[in-house]
């Protein structure tokens, strides 16, 4: 027996809709933490491994690689066991993982630990997503899709500066192992705030389940644009904080590794962005708002290439702040628009974004070996022009057709 969806969906300041924002806060916190915490150690890793920027870069490229593949299957056997055990099993075994790492006796051994938690921490990103499709209203969504992208952005700046003060003072093993228990205690506190889910149905698993989903969402007129805004969006924004450390920590800036990491504060400007894009985009249009806040990113790609330190931090800054409105805006729309298996949907704009993680991200580490840089602004430029083509395809989107019952999400 389903049960009804249209009288159980929740509204923006009721008890309930705070209880699943900060579920999610922790969620997305934990998921981008413990994922990027090794990006400001790189260059660590290089230099006790004897690495190049490309090899060292792996750390992060095998896992978001690995989290791209799961997320599918994660969307399939959430379909069957439903969403909140998969998340908050998933965030207990990155902490587990994150721990591990802190132990590892060779940069082989790191990369088989990293690539099972990118494999295992799939359960979260996509389900987090679908979840709240399903359980908040159409009008809210926006909101609260913009809060767990906020609390993704303070993960990943957590993460970010957290390891880089304690590798930067003590070690890089001590680093990782501070953030496998503060993962540990992310799920914990995940688990006791996210409530059951009320319009969850079981739906058809397997992989003939993951084929038939696949396809329908392929023959959508604008999910599959969502779907490589996301691979390129992405793709520019790990790019840029993979490789600027190695810019900042060589002359004429010569910065410690704390002061990069300290960087990462910029992510602040995405904790607010994402849910000022996902308000105005509720009140103005999706395809009204994503083109102005990917204009924004591109602009601040191109103020890097200045040799003024206090500029370059601003170009950071602005970057950092049209991705995460980007893709509050970008997320939401896949949200509003996908029809059951929504899940799937959800996970497939992220298996594009994480995959565009491990492409462009390896891609631009090469580059910089060449080129500087120069050459990595170079083909981010050209990554972020193809994006904004595809934004601008997708104002002359037309609506989807009408969902099949009244209790789903008017399409936008």
């Amino acid at each position: 027996m389903s049960h009804p969806r249209s009288h159980t969906r929740i509204a923006a300041g009721s008890p309930a809709f705070r209880r699943i924002n900060r579920a999610m806060v922790f969620g997305g916190f934990s998921t981008f933490a413990l994922l990027y915490c090794v990006q400001p150690l790189m260059p660590l890793l290089a230099h006790e491994f004897r690495l190049t920027p490309a090899q060292s870069s792996l750390a992060l490229s095998v896992a978001t690689g690995a989290l791209a593949v799961s997320l599918l299957a994660s969307s399939v056997l959430s379909e069957r066991y439903g969403r909140k055990p998969l998340m908050a099993a998933s965030m207990s075994c990155g902490g587990v993982l994150t721990l591990l790492a802190a132990f590892a006796h060779n940069y082989p051994q790191l990369l088989v630990l990293r690539f099972l938690l990118g494999l295992l921490l799939g359960g979260m990103p996509a389900l987090a997503m679908a979840y709240l499709s399903e359980e908040i209203e159409g009008p809210s969504l926006g909101h609260s899709m913009g809060l767990y992208i906020g609390g993704s952005a303070f993960g990943g700046m957590a993460g970010r500066v957290l390891s880089s003060v304690i590798s930067d003072f003590y070690d890089w093993r001590i680093a990782m192992g501070a953030m496998g228990v503060a993962g540990l205690y992310a799920a914990w506190e995940f688990n006791r705030s996210l409530p059951a889910s009320n319009n969850w149905r079981p739906g058809e698993g397997g992989v003939r389940a993951l084929v038939r989903g696949t396809a329908q969402h392929m023959r959508d007129a604008g999910l599959p644009w969502l779907f490589t805004l996301s691979f390129l969006l992405m793709g520019a924004f790990v790019s840029m904080y993979n490789y600027i450390g190695y810019r900042l920590l060589a002359p004429p800036y010569a910065l410690r590794q704390s002061a990069v990491g300290a960087l990462s504060v910029l992510y602040l400007l995405g904790i607010f962005s994402s849910v000022w894009a996902g308000k105005l985009a509720d009140r103005l249009g999706r395809r009204n708002v994503l083109w102005m806040v990917m204009a924004a990113m591109l602009a601040g790609l191109l103020l890097t290439l200045a040799p003024s330190l206090i500029l370059t931090v601003a170009g950071m800054g602005l970057f950092t702040f049209g991705f995460f409105a980007s893709h509050s805006v970008a997320s939401s729309w896949v949200g509003r628009r996908a029809r059951p298996p929504q899940a799937l949907a959800s996970a497939l704009y992220l298996f594009f974004y994480y995959l565009g993680s491990s492409v462009v991200g390896w891609l631009s580490g090469v580059i910089w070996s060449h080129a500087g840089w120069s050459g990595v602004v170079g083909i981010l430029g050209g990554v972020l022009g193809l994006a904004m083509l595809v934004a601008l395809r997708l104002r002359s989107l037309a609506p989807a057709a009408p969902p099949p019952t009244p209790a789903a999400p008017e399409a936008q």
